[in-house]
């Protein structure tokens, strides 16, 4: 397969892999912490008018989405990419932070939230499937495939 193809199939792959994740771990989230008595989490707005009874332990199971959808988007995007494997991975992780960005502008969630969410769940997510992938790699192939 062509370089130039394998890339673009890491990076589509990667961004609907990642979002796949995200999305499983959105809609599994209201079975494993309840969102509080009466608030719709289905909306924008009923996140908005509810948001003042959400409790720090509320926000673990979109922190976990966020960072395990960019973790997983970018390490397939560094697997399957045929060259600059790094840039790839962390191109998944922009992407995914550019969303970050964007959603806090729509959905409102306290300060100390948003900030933790765009430090901690994009590009370091993505730092770390690129150690994920070299060891997987190098694991598989006697140590001879790099980073780059």
């Amino acid at each position: 397969m062509p370089n130039l193809l394998r890339n673009v199939l890491a990076v589509v792959l990667g961004i609907v892999i990642g979002g796949a994740v995200n999305m499983a771990l959105v809609v599994i989230s209201p079975a494993i912490i309840a969102p509080p008595f009466g608030v719709d989490v289905n909306n924008a707005e009923g996140l908005s008018q509810g948001m003042h009874l959400f409790e720090p332990r509320h926000f673990i199971m979109p922190f976990l989405a966020h960072a395990l959808g960019t973790f997983f988007g970018a390490l397939v995007a560094y697997l399957i990419a045929a060259n600059f494997k790094t840039r790839f991975a962390y191109a998944i992780g922009v992407v995914y932070l550019c969303g970050g960005i964007a959603a806090s502008f729509m959905i409102p969630a306290p300060a100390w939230f948003i900030a933790l969410d765009l430090i901690a769940a994009y590009l370091p997510m993505a730092w770390l499937s690129i150690q994920s992938g070299v060891r997987l790699q190098s694991s598989g192939d006697g140590g001879r495939t790099s980073a780059v």
